[in-house]
């Protein structure tokens, strides 16, 4: 029997807490009791990736070898792990199953009977309820924090400023670095009261040796560019103004 095994953890905090190698010691340890040998080039694991999306790097190594049709069975724990999209889940197990590959939940057995069909319906509508109830309660209290000033909407500070790395969006923390505030400082007299171009500006900043916000010797323009126009330097802060869609 030629079988491997999957996991699924959706962020990094449940990876640290090692739900997935509990996860991996269950699989194991059903596949010992089966005597069944499990290489471990076989083990298929994502850490940190939501099971909303297919675009796993395990899943897909996973997927490739049963296309090659090298498996005869793949473990998992619950279906919810293989994905939470019940239209991914169907997917899946049908594209596995048509390479001659079965998928088995341990907590959770399936068959092929229409009862165990439509469980499976019903409990990946339930996680997709879920994941979506979930996500809007998350977008709606960020949004509050945003517009109560109790959040940043920063990833990473602007130039001149030093957050604190324990606390990265709160405001309260937010300090300035003294020697790049006064770089900062200069930018802004140098385009602004002496009217020089963002090309004059990155050669004068060349010519001071100043490094770049990356370390680099040479600044680019569209860095000056986007210090220049940032409304954080006039103390203004705007959040969602971009919007991330699907290629």
């Amino acid at each position: 029997m030629r079988i491997a095994i999957y996991v699924r953890v959706s962020t990094q905090r449940q990876a640290q807490t090692q739900t997935i190698d509990q996860q991996l010691d269950r699989l194991r340890h059903v596949a010992a009791e089966r005597r069944w040998e499990l290489p471990d080039d076989r083990v298929f694991r994502d850490d940190g990736y939501s099971g909303a999306s297919l675009r796993r790097p395990g899943l897909d190594r996973l997927r490739d070898l049963t296309a090659l049709a090298k498996l005869d069975r793949i473990l998992i724990t619950d279906p919810d792990r293989l994905a939470r999209n019940y239209v991914h889940q169907v997917l899946l197990l049908e594209e596995l199953q048509r390479h001659g590959c079965q998928v088995e939940f341990i907590d959770r057995p399936l068959s092929n009977d229409p009862q165990d069909q439509l469980l499976l319906q019903i409990r990946g509508a339930v996680a997709e309820y879920e994941r979506t109830l979930i996500a809007e309660r998350t977008r709606r209290g960020r949004l509050h924090k945003l517009q109560s000033g109790q959040m940043l909407p920063w990833t990473r500070p602007p130039y001149g400023y030093r957050a604190d790395p324990d606390h990265p969006r709160d405001p309260a923390r937010v300090r300035t670095d003294p020697t790049e505030a006064a770089l900062v400082a200069e930018l802004f007299r140098w385009y602004a009261d002496e009217s020089r171009s963002f090309m004059a500006v990155v050669q004068r900043l060349h010519d001071l040796g100043v490094r770049s916000p990356t370390g680099r010797r040479y600044w680019g323009m569209a860095t000056v560019r986007g210090i220049l126009s940032n409304p954080t330097y006039t103390g203004t802060i705007y959040a969602n103004r971009t919007r991330v869609r699907l290629a």
